[in-house]
């Protein structure tokens, strides 16, 4: 945001300058073109005067010092012709021997009593000049022009210099804004940037104070943000607290309820121990929720403690674990992966995703179908852990919601919290992964797949 600011205060001052210094440097340009115009016209006059009275007093021979002192002082050339545009005195007889100049334009307007001064610019071998050509008695006709020609360079050379002048006042000017602008976005921008802060931070539960800087209305949204935000983490973290604590008491009377239930066995008569046995189960399921729910608990703290696991071993004790139900089912389990990748998880964050996504996959295999367990890297420093089953499936939509809390199948059987698939996700995503579930290419199962980062950067 302070880049935008900064660009947006700099557009508008290059604007404003460029709209301001390039108008008055055109003003000035024009002004001292007509300026250096006048001044030549000027003094062309005054040297018809004085060519003038010589002629009047018939003293030809003067008029040739006349031109020579005129053209030294001036800096240029000076031309002097009769009526008939013919030269009788030139400063610079290489460039205009003796002849007529008739032909010329300027000449011919003066000669020709059409304007009374002509100007012009023209350049000779490789040299701007601009001149004046005045009649030499203004009034009386066929008595003769005068030009004046002076180089352009001293003109041009005042026109660059006010143009590098502006340059520099609008560079100096504009570095100044800079400076202005850098400090005033930094200043509107810092109730932002504070927002962005509490935002980041907001679920390591260490919210910033709020700024007490900048603009009035970005203060009052930053403290407002504040307020909020704190509300709702400790709205948060009550729930937490309450899930926890709540699943934590009732673990023990469960498992009270539980001996009960089954010291009662020798007590019920054959009638009743069918439905004896489903208070147990129900209690079994019951106990099994809560132990869930704790997890959940637990899990929502993002500063459990992560460390190195190596899949291979991981993987290899649940499975040894898990076989005997698999046997159980007809459901081959199978394993693959580098032996030697490491990743870093939550600590005992992976046994459990696998327990949750075994229990899941070994429900839905068929009998005489396989569940696949395997692990690569995925690029980017991470590696993806597979469980795939060959069971019926989910749509697109299902597999979705099957990672939200509660949330179970509609054609799903008894004894499910809707918890398992929400814990995988919890855990892959504190431990710094993911967790997803995709169609199984071939045998229309659920590919479930959780990423870890690599211990170690992992080529893919």
């Amino acid at each position: 945001m302070t880049r935008r600011l900064l660009l947006s205060f700099l557009t508008f001052a290059v604007l404003v300058l460029t709209g301001l210094a390039v108008p008055l440097g055109l003003v000035y340009q024009r002004s001292e073109r007509q300026h250096a115009f006048g001044q030549l016209e000027h003094d062309a006059e005054v040297f018809a005067a004085f060519v003038d009275a010589a002629l009047n007093d018939r003293r030809a021979a003067q008029v040739d010092l006349l031109a020579q002192e005129s053209a030294g002082r001036l800096g240029g050339h000076v031309d002097v012709v009769d009526a008939r545009g013919e030269v009788t005195t030139c400063t610079h007889p290489r460039k205009h021997p003796p002849g007529s100049l008739a032909a010329a334009a300027d000449i011919r307007t003066v000669l020709s009593g059409h304007g009374r001064i002509s100007t012009r610019t023209a350049e000779s071998d490789g040299v701007a000049l601009m001149s004046v050509a005045v009649p030499i008695h203004p009034g009386v006709a066929a008595r003769g022009a005068v030009r004046v020609s002076v180089p352009t360079a001293p003109l041009t050379s005042r026109i660059e210099q006010f143009w590098l002048l502006l340059a520099g006042v609008g560079v100096a000017v504009l570095a100044a804004v800079a400076g202005i602008a850098f400090a005033l976005a930094r200043w509107i921008s810092r109730p932002v940037r504070a927002l962005e802060r509490a935002t980041r931070h907001w679920g390591d539960g260490t919210l910033p104070p709020p700024t007490t800087t900048g603009p009035p209305e970005l203060r009052r949204l930053a403290t407002t943000f504040h307020a909020a935000a704190n509300r709702v983490q400790a709205l948060l973290e009550s729930q937490r607290s309450f899930v926890g604590h709540a699943s934590h008491q009732l673990k023990t009377p469960l498992a009270a309820l539980r001996l009960r239930l089954e010291n009662l066995e020798p007590d019920v008569g054959t009638d009743g121990g069918r439905n004896l046995q489903a208070a147990i189960a129900e209690t079994d399921r019951l106990a099994h929720l809560v132990e869930m729910l704790l997890r959940v608990a637990r899990s929502e703290h993002g500063s459990l403690p992560r460390g190195p696991v190596v899949l291979a071993d991981a993987v290899a004790d649940r499975l040894f674990v898990w076989s005997p139900l698999a046997a159980e089912r007809d459901v081959r389990l199978s394993a693959s992966g580098a032996p030697d990748t490491q990743v870093v998880a939550v600590t005992g964050a992976v046994d459990q995703i696998l327990d949750n996504l075994l229990s899941n996959a070994l429900r839905a295999a068929p009998p005489g179908s396989s569940v696949r367990i395997a692990w690569q890297p995925d690029g980017g420093g991470m590696v993806a852990l597979h469980v795939v089953d060959a069971g019926p499936g989910l749509p697109e939509e299902q597999r979705r919601q099957a990672l939200e809390p509660f949330w179970r199948a509609p054609d799903a059987g008894k004894g499910g919290t809707g918890l398992g698939l929400a814990l995988v996700r919890r855990l892959a995503e504190v431990g710094g992964g993911a967790a997803a579930l995709h169609a199984a290419a071939g045998s229309g199962g659920v590919d479930a797949v959780v990423t870890f980062p690599a211990d170690e950067p992992v080529a893919a």
